[in-house]
């Protein structure tokens, strides 16, 4: 185990370890969390001790919890006694082995199974002159010193890590997805036909994303542009359902496609939060501390259980802009909008 963290109570009676902070998500089921408490029994003053694994949706800044105000709200959580021990086995793994060989007598081993329809973690991007903790949704480890697992404790009595849980992309790619749409005109007797594809289903964070676009132009009128864009959903699903949409990159082509004519050609974009650092309410990868992440990553399902927090999903939208031909020229101008769907996330690291 090449890293240990670890944070130890303003008392000093007790001490959480974890050997990581990244649990993975594979969909269908999580990786167990597991961990130790360094426990000195003489502070206790005969107090037990407890830990518990919360995820929560966060609103925005601690402070404003000094007026009364509840700006955390717990999503799921599931506490356990560890000392004194309860009888309850505790299964050991090799994370346990380990870190009570770096703790020693004193260790107390936990461990907590996330169910899978819990949502990963997510910020909302603040904006420049936002204080405090990000928006979103986190996940925190905390052991404390109490009579009971709910009671109110002391900040001295506590210590905490956050974690993280994660989705990677699955290991194969299937091919992309594949729309059309026929759109008719007003004071025209043909259709303009446009059609678009992904070449593949997946796509890793800053790789360019090929998008092929067909247009088979019946219509009198001329396409004098071609914008693609990507736009991020992120359903934050709590007392209600609300989606909030960003564009997270738009590139327009000077491509021209006369009456009576087709037209087929591939168009690179390229959505990286680099170039979205201003946005307020972005979301991204949920970050610890001050890392560089990424645009959050698309949420995979098992689709039959319902997920709170917030869930993730991308679009890539082709709009053509038409000029009008004929008597009524720009009057009678439309556009032609086509959406795919875009799956976007993080490969999976090489076993170390």
């Amino acid at each position: 185990m090449s890293k240990v963290y670890k944070k130890t109570s303003g008392n000093g009676h007790i001490a959480l370890y974890l050997g990581k902070r990244d649990f993975v998500d594979n969909v269908d089921s999580v990786e167990l969390v597991d961990g130790a408490v360094k426990v000195d029994p003489a502070g206790l003053d005969g107090k037990k001790v407890f830990v518990y694994l919360a995820c929560a949706f966060r609103y925005g800044s601690d402070d404003l919890d000094v007026i009364g105000l509840s700006f955390r709200r717990d999503i799921w959580i599931q506490r356990v006694q560890v000392y004194p021990p309860t009888g309850a086995s505790v299964t050991k793994t090799p994370m346990h082995e380990s870190l009570m060989k770096k703790i020693g007598e004193q260790g107390c081993p936990f461990s907590f199974q996330m169910p899978a329809n819990l949502p990963c973690s997510v910020s909302l991007q603040p904006g420049p002159n936002d204080a405090g903790k990000a928006c979103g949704v986190d996940f925190e480890i905390k052991a404390y010193i109490a009579n009971t697992p709910d009671e109110e404790v002391e900040k001295k009595d506590t210590c905490r890590l956050m974690i993280r849980k994660i989705q990677f992309a699955p290991s194969s790619n299937k091919p992309g997805p594949k729309a059309e749409i026929t759109k008719q005109f007003m004071m025209s007797d043909k259709p303009v036909i446009l059609e678009a594809s992904l070449e593949k289903e997946i796509y890793y964070h800053g790789d360019p994303i090929v998008v092929n676009v067909k247009i088979n132009n019946e219509t009198t009128k001329v396409v004098k542009k071609i914008t693609v864009l990507v736009e991020q959903l992120a359903s934050v699903v709590l007392y209600s359902s609300d989606t909030y949409t960003k564009m997270v990159c738009s590139e327009e082509f000077a491509e021209t496609v006369n009456a009576n004519s087709s037209f087929e050609k591939s168009f690179q974009i390229t959505p990286l939060l680099a170039n979205n650092k201003e946005k307020r309410g972005l979301s991204v990868d949920g970050r610890l501390k001050d890392e560089d992440t990424n645009l959050a990553s698309t949420t995979l399902s098992q689709g039959d259980k319902e997920m709170q927090g917030i869930i993730i999903s991308y679009k890539v939208k082709v709009n053509l802009t038409t000029g009008g031909g004929g008597l009524l020229g720009g009057l009678t101008g439309s556009d032609v909008t086509l959406e795919l769907p875009l799956t976007l996330m993080s490969p999976k690291p090489a076993e170390v």
